[in-house]
Parts: structure tokens; sequence; C-alpha cells
């Protein structure tokens, strides 16, 4: 005997739904089966189920389209930071800059290679004490290190910062509507519960295979064990592509 299993996937509720609310049968007179608060509860959750999947379609669509943009940014950043510190401890190394001066920038006086910048936020902190230690030292007096310019560096740090929390903006608000949408899910689950036990009770004198048949054209999904030969209906075959 087939048995039965709710869906599990949001193109697959929306099916189920959408299968029955389509249908003619529920909505005559005579015929209905479905009370109307459960129909008006079907379609309430239908359309709040399809409006949350379809904005969480759109605002991670634009997360993941300037995923490319901000690593080119973070890696052009990182070059000019990277590059501007190289130069400051060799200056450092020749005795062009006092040691005590790598304080200003937020290193130790005895560093003698690159900080980690490999994550966004450490490469903006890092590129932040840089421009603030080159501004100081040369406040003091110092002579500015060009090749880069402070100025470049900071150019480019802030193309990529603005790009940062743009994208974190589009990460924030993938994840509350990504929450939304798991909100709406137990309410949609409930009421294709309920049509699916009022279908089924409709068609219990049935007999086995007319009833699955009948249920199925509403929208009803049964598979079938590994044990049993008989193949699943076409709507079952369906539902397993959607969760494959």
């Amino acid at each position: 005997m087939p048995y039965r299993r709710l869906p599990n996937t949001d193109a697959a509720r929306l099916r189920a739904l959408k299968t029955i609310l389509d249908s003619n049968e529920i909505y005559t007179v005579r015929n209905r089966f479905i009370d109307w608060q459960t129909i008006n509860r079907a379609q309430s959750a239908y359309d709040r189920l399809l409006t949350a999947s379809e904005q969480y379609r759109l605002t991670y669509a634009a997360q993941l389209r300037g995923v490319g943009k901000i690593g080119k940014l973070q890696r052009n950043a990182a070059m000019y930071v990277s590059h501007f510190m190289q130069v400051l401890l060799m200056a450092v190394e020749r005795g062009e800059i006092k040691r005590g001066s790598l304080k200003l920038y937020g290193m130790e006086e005895g560093a003698s290679t690159l900080p980690n910048m490999k994550s966004s936020q450490s490469l903006l902190d890092w590129g932040k004490k840089v421009i603030e230690g080159e501004k100081a030292r040369v406040k003091q007096g110092g002579r500015p290190i060009y090749n880069p310019t402070i100025g470049m560096v900071g150019t480019h740090l802030d193309i990529f910062r603005d790009c940062y929390e743009q994208h974190k903006r589009l990460k924030d608000n993938t994840a509350r509507v990504w929450e939304s949408l798991k909100n709406v899910r137990p309410e949609a689950d409930e009421v294709i519960l309920e049509l699916w036990n009022q279908i089924e009770n409709h068609f219990k004198d049935e007999p086995a295979e007319t009833r699955f048949d009948l249920c199925r054209k509403l929208g009803v999904v049964y598979y079938y064990r590994k044990n049993e030969n008989k193949a699943v209906g076409e709507k079952g075959e369906e539902m397993l592509a959607d969760m494959s």
C-alpha cells in the first residue's frame, strides 16, 4: 500500500495548495466536501508562501550578484594596503623611518612581517590603522610614503568598504526574508494536512486504487515502498523530481 507524505519544499507546498485551489470540484455547492474555512485558509497560506518565497528568491539573487564584485574590490584594496605596509617595513629596515613609528600604524615595534588581512573585516581594520598612522607620522614631520601614496590606499579602501557594507546589508536582508519564509511554512503544512485529511475522508469508501487516483487529482501525493512493484503516480514522480 502506498503511503502519504507531506511536501518538504516550498515549490511542492505551493503546487499542493494550487492543485486544490484550481480544482472546480471544491467550489460547487452540491459536490463541495471541503469547508469554506479551510479553503480560505488555503488561499491565504498560498498567497503568503508565494510572496515570501519570491521575496527570498529575489533578495538571495541580489546578494549573489555582488559576490564577484566585492571579491575583486577586496583584492585591490588588500593589494594597496599590503604594498604600502611592505614599503613601510622596508623603510624601517633601511633606517629611513624610526622603528618606533610602527606603533602609530598599530604594529609592534619589532614587526617584520605583514599582519593577517585575509578576512574583509581585518582588511578594513588594518587599512584604517595604516591611514591613521601615516597621517600621524607625517603630522609629526615625517616624509610621506609614495608608491603607493596613502591617498591611493584610502581610495581603494573606501571603494571596498562601501561595497562591503552594501553586501552586508544584502546578507542581513536575505537572512530576514529567510526567517519570514520559515515562519510561513508551518501554516502551509498545517493547511495542506487538513485539506488532505478532508479529501481522503471524502473518498474513503472507494476501492483503494480508485481512492488513490481521485486523491491524486486533488494534489495528494503517495509513495510506494521499495518492495512494492507498482510505480509511483505522475504527481508523485513530479514531487520526487522536485525534492531531488
